[in-house]
């Protein structure tokens, strides 16, 4: 291990990216960061078609005679969305959200790429510069350096194994390793090591920045998680493993610390080439947990949820037709879903085209028919409030055409 890479774990219990020559902005008030962003990242390629399904579409049975869902009061139906587009029933905890019209998807969107290959898709979609490998900075991360306002370096944060391309960059960010492992103290907490590394390391010349700004981040992480875990402890057992409990963490988190404003998070177990299922199955199993979760991250941000923006995508969508194993195949148009107080749900959006064969992108699977650049555009205008000129630097190559639709209320 390098001795650098020694010293971000031992400061952080997390990992921290901060930009070479700068140090971490200073704590500020609630104001600039009260507009919240999460952003879900289903990697592997979630089916989209089964998420929202077209049941209303004679084609989507014919092409899914297996693996389809059956019409909504059916066994194993969908959940009726608007009479047309039905929601797979392993999602029914986020219903009321819809019902709320809190709850919106935009269909046959994904990016203008026709990447098959997940690893390059999933760079395309991180950077938001689709058939360019070379983007230096994931949009997240340029977002946080665009947002007005001064700020910690706990104002950006995902939860996973590794820093994803998405925060990469020049802006400040931190990770926190999956699960409540994330939250505990490590070994520099104990007053004793941590005076001894602070003499040692506090003020080096190379590796005092860097091992100071990694202490304060972590101290400002760990001060929010204690009061969350402490409550969560008074209220009896623990949420079950995965992300229902990432999730219920990641909200405790935001609402103990109002500093902290951009999240991601990935979930993968998405690419279900053979036995997917239909209204059960390996998909379903998927899906389950991850409506839960975010239906237990709406709830546990409470009265933060009306100015939360919660935003779910996947690297692109899946065959139309099943393929000889019971699953998809790797397609192109998918869902995205949008998911806040201020969003203007409980309505399908896109220029759908229908699951026809003439409709099919290459004859086999659904076209882009909204760049997922021109959502999340929405997004950081209209919910994080960024000017044209920041949005250009944020989305580079975005085609300005807008997309027809308004996602959020007025």
């Amino acid at each position: 291990m390098q001795r650098r890479d020694f010293l971000s774990s031992m400061a952080l219990g997390a990992s921290l990216l901060v930009p070479v020559g700068r140090s971490a902005w200073a704590a500020s008030g609630d104001s600039a960061t009260r507009q919240k962003l999460i952003v879900v990242m289903l990697r592997g390629a979630v089916d989209g078609l089964n998420v929202v399904a077209p049941v209303g579409d004679p084609n989507y049975r014919r092409l899914r005679p297996s693996i389809g869902l059956e019409l909504p009061g059916a066994e194993g139906g969908a959940l009726d969305l608007d009479g047309y587009f039905g929601l797979h029933p392993a999602l029914a905890p986020l219903l009321p959200l819809w019902q709320q019209k809190q709850l919106a998807f935009v269909h046959a969107s994904g990016s203008p790429d026709d990447s098959r290959s997940h690893f390059d898709a999933q760079i395309y979609m991180e950077t938001a510069t689709p058939g360019r490998k070379s983007t230096p900075d994931g949009w997240m991360n340029r977002l946080v350096a665009a947002l007005p306002g001064e700020s910690t370096a706990s104002r950006a944060m995902s939860i996973g194994p590794l820093m994803p391309r998405i925060l990469s960059g020049d802006a400040p960010a931190i990770n926190l390793p999956n699960g409540a492992g994330g939250t505990r103290a490590d070994a520099l907490d104990r007053p004793a090591v941590g005076a001894v590394f602070d003499q040692l390391y506090g003020g080096h010349a190379r590796f005092g920045r860097a091992y100071g700004e990694g202490r304060v981040a972590h101290k400002e992480v760990m001060q929010a998680a204690m009061s969350q875990e402490m409550q969560a402890a008074d209220n009896g057992a623990p949420l079950p493993n995965g992300f229902p409990d990432d999730a219920a963490r990641l909200a405790g988190l935001m609402r103990s610390d109002p500093r902290m404003q951009v999240a991601f998070i990935a979930l993968g177990g998405w690419d279900t080439h053979a036995n997917q299922g239909a209204a059960t199955g390996q998909l379903a199993n998927r899906l389950a947990p991850l409506g839960l979760g975010l239906a237990t991250l709406a709830q546990r941000l409470g009265p933060m949820f009306a100015h939360t923006s919660i935003v779910v995508m996947s690297e692109f969508g899946r065959t139309a037709r099943q393929n000889g194993n019971a699953g998809t195949d790797h397609g192109h148009g998918n869902a995205m879903w949008l998911l806040g107080g201020r969003v203007a749900g409980g309505k399908v959006y896109g220029d759908w085209q229908g699951v026809g064969d003439d409709a099919l992108n290459e004859g086999r699977d659904l076209p882009v028919t909204t760049d997922f650049r021109s959502v999340l555009a929405q997004v950081a205008e209209k919910h994080l409030g960024l000017p044209d000129k920041q949005l250009a630097r944020l989305f580079p190559d975005m085609p300005r055409k807008a997309p027809g639709f308004q996602l959020f209320q007025a």
